[in-house]
């Protein structure tokens, strides 16, 4: 792993999700001229693991998934010509994410997420929400199985609540990548004539500075009952109407509460959409600007 060079995080189980996360990266990492870092996480036994320690054979176990990534990685270099580096680390998952994205300085994560059994399948895992909620670089999750190569269209919802460029020069960036269409959307709670013209003003505020970037863009507002699951799931139906690639939200995170908390509305994003969705973490003391966003 080369120093002062890109990278990619790709948290790595070898499920279907993981593998689409792979697949996913390679326009990515040829953008940003970057490296791919595969990562399996080898997970801390629990008091039951612990009793049977001594007839379960660890190091073989670790000899296996390090022979399989590295199979994994020349199969990518070989294929995309791309350069993919490979770690084991045993410990909680989202911890170790964090940590080895941290000390690779990970230009972003791409995250595959697989729901969780029962009631709450449609719902990506907690080690992905602590991803989301702590890593200092954007995260993109991919829960949905069927995904275009590249980013025809990506959706940026705005509203009047929270000021920011970031999320909107991240979408202009992206844009340019992939020569996509940037899809300004604004969920309506109110028919107030006031509040109505803000939000026109807005949007065309942010469609004009997309598209002074040379990018493509629309601007629509839509209308929704009143409630954050509703407004989290007027932007999933919206995405889905336009055959989005990608949704960018902007997570919205809170000193008082607790590890899992990342705002309603993106983790009702994340975990209703099986589109991909990059999400962004404020950077703090920046001061206000004069776009808002999710």
């Amino acid at each position: 792993m080369k120093p002062n060079v890109n990278q990619i995080l790709i948290p790595m189980d070898f499920s279907d999700q993981a593998l689409i996360a792979l697949d996913q990266s390679y326009n990515l990492a040829q953008f940003y001229n970057a490296e791919i870092t595969l990562l399996y996480v080898i997970e801390e036994s629990g008091a039951i693991g612990r009793i049977f320690a001594k007839s379960f054979d660890e190091a073989a176990m670790k000899k296996q998934i390090e022979d399989k990534l590295h199979e994994l990685a020349k199969e990518t270099e070989k294929k995309k010509k791309l350069k993919v580096n490979t770690m084991v680390a045993r410990g909680a998952v989202y911890e170790k994410i964090l940590e080895v994205a941290d000390m690779i300085s990970a230009k972003m994560i791409l995250m595959g997420c697989n729901g969780t059994v029962g009631i709450r399948k449609r719902f990506i895992g907690s080690n992905a929400l602590r991803v989301v909620r702590e890593a200092a670089c954007p995260v993109i999750t991919i829960k949905g199985k069927h995904h275009r190569e590249g980013c025809k269209n990506i959706v940026l919802p705005i509203d009047l609540s929270k000021e920011t460029r970031e999320k909107v020069n991240k979408a202009i960036e992206l844009g340019k990548l992939y020569g996509s269409t940037i899809r300004v959307v604004s969920v309506l709670f109110s028919l107030d004539e006031f509040v109505v013209n803000r939000l026109t003003r807005q949007m065309d505020q942010v469609k004009a500075f997309i598209q002074k970037a040379g990018v493509k863009s629309t601007a629509e507002m839509i209308k929704a009952i009143k409630g954050d699951e509703s407004l989290a799931q007027a932007i999933v139906d919206y995405s889905n109407k336009v055959d989005a690639d990608l949704i960018m939200i902007m997570t919205q995170q809170e000193s008082d509460t607790t590890p899992l908390f990342i705002g309603s509305t993106a983790q009702g994003i994340i975990n209703n959409s099986d589109i991909p969705v990059m999400s962004l973490i404020p950077t703090p003391n920046k001061g206000p600007a004069q776009i808002s966003t999710y």
